[in-house]
């Protein structure tokens, strides 16, 4: 107790370092690199960290195990699409709340905003290597391109401006399925889509699907799988119900690759599974052959 009376406290430490040593050490803080948020990403196939530009170089397939990250409607344009050839159809055709779900206008407005589209699903018409044909691209972005009655609306508008100018259909699906937000409302696009596609091929229109990662639910159950050709990208998730739920259905383990694009394939649920840089010329082959006017 005594002692801890006379004991000097220390307030401040004099550094032995010379003043040139300490700006030394200044310099080099100054000179170490600052690395941005945002520019390493880790692939969900091998678990690789990887450059995000030169994912984006090689239009975001992976260099070391080919998994294909999921693109968004515009990048997807950009690459199937000749250059300055897309019109858009129903570019502002927005969602309202039928059922008046608690917190949907709101959730709404946050998804357009942040992914700067109006809705899950863009379409138009454009060029493929100069072949016309009208295109419906769905974004996983916008509330997991789920398929609500807009979705619905702008695909059977689509079909419908197909029929009507006689051009091929091709719609790239990309959705988790009916958007629950809008009840039966939702449901209905399934038939109205499908409805649509019957007209299509009454008149003898082709129509070819893409199926990119994901594509489940209602959009399996109806427009995805009634293409005349199917394609889908490597590795990409295909199916209705989710595998826990139908493992805890049938109360079986499933194979590992189940709802992979490579098993549907081998089930004939499929036609063929496309890499993604060679996707443009693979559907430009198939417009090709089924050119009329050629």
């Amino acid at each position: 107790m005594i002692k801890d009376l006379f004991k000097k406290n220390k307030y401040i430490t004099v550094s032995s370092k010379t003043l040139d040593e300490i700006e030394k050490f200044s310099k080099n803080r100054e000179q170490k690199p600052n690395i941005p948020s945002g520019t390493w990403v880790k692939c969900d196939g091998c678990g690789k960290i990887l450059y995000k530009q030169d994912i984006e170089s090689n239009i975001k397939v992976c260099t070391y195990c080919n998994h294909h990250f999921r693109l968004s409607c515009r990048e997807r344009l950009d690459i199937t699409i000749d250059k300055d050839t897309f019109i858009e159809y129903d570019a502002s055709m927005k969602s309202t709340n039928p059922i008046e779900f608690k917190g949907y206008e709101e959730k709404i407005n946050e998804n357009m905003s942040k992914n700067l589209i109006n809705e899950a699903v863009v379409t138009g018409e454009g060029e493929i290597n100069g072949i016309k044909v009208v295109v419906g691209i769905m974004d996983s972005r916008f509330m997991m391109g789920s398929m609500g009655s807009v979705v619905g609306e702008k695909i059977t508008r689509a079909i419908e401006r197909a029929i009507e100018k006689r051009l091929p259909l091709i719609l790239f699906t990309a959705s988790g399925g009916a958007r629950m937000q809008e009840g039966i409302f939702s449901l209905m696009q399934m038939a109205k889509i499908s409805g649509a596609l019957g007209k299509l091929d009454e008149k003898g229109l082709l129509y070819i699907t893409v199926l990119t990662d994901p594509t489940t639910g209602g959009v399996t159950a109806s427009f995805a799988m009634l293409g005349d050709i199917i394609l889908s990208e490597p590795g990409a998730i295909i199916g209705f119900a989710g595998r826990r739920v139908i493992e805890k259905t049938i109360n079986e383990q499933l194979p590992d690759n189940f709802q992979k694009a490579e098993f549907l394939l081998e089930k004939g649920f499929i036609d063929k599974i496309v890499q993604r840089k060679e996707l443009k010329d693979s559907l430009f082959s198939i417009l090709f052959l089924h050119n009329k006017e050629r």
